[in-house]
């Protein structure tokens, strides 16, 4: 098992300089990527373009790039060129976001995710192998057929005819798909305990393509808050965890949500969601579990947190990408060196 470090977004209490000392400390602890995100504000690969200029070993990661924010072709020519300017150390993790971003951000409708984000992997691969791009189907036709328009290919050699492809997948169709069709899977939550249950769909998307488990990337975001009691670790995720399960999304559509009702916690994910649609938030956050935050976070002593990340590597993840809740950037480099030496001592590092 290999390590990485999720950066997240631009926040009020972060900066790019902040980000850029994390993802350098684990470049030269030997992390194996450092992925960035991006929702409404900063936008991934302006942060992974100029954090390649500044390391040297580490891959860099899309965590995700928003499908509905650019055109298939667009997302191959960053990929391309990002990786490019790395010297082949880019990974492209793609994901649909949610209705509420790509209607209210973007302006895109949101219906049948699965099959536009199919057709999406599929142009991006063509154009990245610098193929002629012509396709047609549901979502896409290019090139149009009723214009001046004409089949084009990348104009210029980037490094690698096919970039690795992550997708940000919660349910179990997207995680089906993601196993056909992609190199890894982008996860959230992911608990060892229930990890069966999501890497089953996994592996019938892999059979599809007649492909087996072994090879495949499972890189579940993982927070991590290291000290002596587990009780006050679990405090630093709980608002975290009372954002995603109780209010991103409507109430008829959240993936985190359904994803806590579907591993045991149904009473208290809906219990969450309306304190936390009702706009309170300080009880939602008291109200998740904390045996859920515990299963799916990294909590406690580096003894501890090198005994689950066993629990972590038996449960099948191949690269366990921590997320810091920490206060600030001194805290974060302490943080990541205690992760890398946990990592030793369990003796599942790669």
């Amino acid at each position: 098992m290999r390590l990485g470090l999720s950066l997240g977004y631009q926040t009020a209490w972060s900066t790019p300089a902040d980000h850029l000392a994390l993802a350098q400390e684990a470049d030269r602890l030997g992390y194996s990527v450092v992925w960035a995100a991006e929702a409404y504000g900063s936008d991934s690969p302006s942060m992974l373009a100029w954090m390649a200029g500044q390391t040297e070993r580490i891959d860099i990661g899309s965590a995700v790039m928003q499908i509905p924010a650019r055109t298939p072709a667009m997302t191959a020519m960053t990929a391309a060129t990002i990786d490019t300017l790395s010297g082949g150390r880019f990974r492209l993790g793609l994901g649909v976001s949610g209705p509420q971003v790509s209607e209210g951000w973007h302006g895109v409708r949101f219906g049948k995710p699965l099959a536009r984000t199919r057709e999406y992997v599929d142009i991006v691969k063509l154009a990245v192998a610098r193929k002629e791009v012509t396709y047609d189907g549901e979502f896409y036709t290019l090139p149009l057929p009723d214009g001046p328009g004409k089949a084009l290919r990348l104009g210029f050699h980037p490094p690698r005819e096919h970039i690795p492809i992550y997708l940000a997948a919660v349910g179990p169709k997207n995680l089906e798909l993601a196993g056909e069709i992609a190199d890894g899977w982008l996860a959230v939550f992911y608990a060892p305990e229930y990890a069966q249950e999501q890497l089953a769909p996994v592996t019938a998307g892999r059979a599809k393509a007649g492909k087996e488990l072994a090879g495949f990337d499972v890189v579940p975001s993982v927070p991590v808050v290291v000290g002596d009691d587990v009780d006050s670790c679990a405090e630093l995720v709980r608002w975290y965890a009372a954002l995603y399960v109780g209010g991103m999304g409507s109430r008829q559509q959240n993936f985190y949500n359904q994803l806590a009702t579907r591993m045991g916690y149904g009473d208290a994910a809906r219990e969450v969601q309306e304190l936390y649609l009702a706009k309170r938030q300080r009880d939602a956050a008291a109200a998740v579990p904390l045996e859920f935050i515990d299963r799916t976070s990294l909590l406690g002593p580096k003894e501890r947190i090198a005994e689950r990340m066993r629990q972590y590597a038996e449960a099948g993840v191949t690269t366990l990408s921590v997320t810091l809740f920490v206060a600030d950037r001194d805290s974060g480099v302490q943080t990541l060196r205690t992760v890398a030496e946990a990592l030793d001592l369990s003796g599942v590092g790669e």
